[in-house]
């Protein structure tokens, strides 16, 4: 009988471990979401710092969370499931949802690759626009999709202001979009590629944007 390496086998007791506790187990279901700083999951839960430091680090020494710097405000940090860390564990199709909106700065890479992605996957509608939205759709974020074979929608960076609906669920891509007041819905943390605007950092945003796409489709359902 054939059964998983030690090394596998212990990793899975540690997150299971990770999972038993009811706290760090509610984390877990809302980084199923998106990322959240350590502020916005204190103020969730309702928990005080030194009690969430405790549980962040139980769930990174599980390898189920990843922590980085915000772009943004580099005092800030927001915490993201580690890749493939549920292993089909993530909660069930809760959420309903007449469009997602993709929310970034720009409009011009990754809330435009973010769409084209969520088509894909999903039949419920999905649009994108920026903040401050720039002339045109950055030339790595087009390549990056037709090497992958995404059709970018044929629609221009547009401000938020202007597409926006009440009922959207939204889902920011960038820092600097999610930490304006009162910008609501869910975060991503995805570094901006324009940055370094090479190959490679474009590669990265499509990846780190697709994993989540595949992710957060199933946990939608049609309002």
């Amino acid at each position: 009988m054939n059964t998983d390496p030690v090394e596998v086998f212990r990793a899975r007791v540690a997150k299971h471990a990770a999972l038993a506790d009811p706290a760090r187990l509610r984390i877990v279901d809302l980084l199923t979401l998106g990322d959240l700083s350590p502020t916005e999951l204190q103020s969730e839960l309702g928990m005080p710092s030194n009690l969430l430091s405790h549980h962040l680090r139980a769930l990174e020494g599980a390898g189920l969370a990843t922590r980085h710097r915000s772009e943004a405000d580099k005092r800030r940090s927001y915490i993201r499931l580690a890749a493939g860390a549920l292993e089909g564990l993530a909660p069930g199709r809760e959420h309903g949802a007449r469009r997602v909106l993709f929310v970034c700065t720009r409009n011009s890479a990754r809330s435009q690759l973010a769409v084209a992605l969520w088509n894909r996957v999903s039949e419920i509608p999905s649009t994108s626009a920026g903040t401050h939205p720039a002339d045109r759709i950055a030339p790595g974020a087009i390549d990056v999709a037709r090497r992958h074979g995404v059709a970018l929608a044929d629609l221009p960076p547009r401000r938020l202001g202007e597409v926006a609906h009440d009922e959207d669920f939204v889902v920011t891509v960038c820092d600097n979009a999610h930490e304006i007041p009162n910008m609501g819905g869910i975060h991503w943390s995805v570094p901006d590629p324009l940055r370094l605007n090479t190959e490679d950092a474009f590669e990265g945003a499509f990846t780190d944007i697709a994993r989540r796409v595949s992710d957060l489709a199933p946990r939608l359902h049609a309002a």
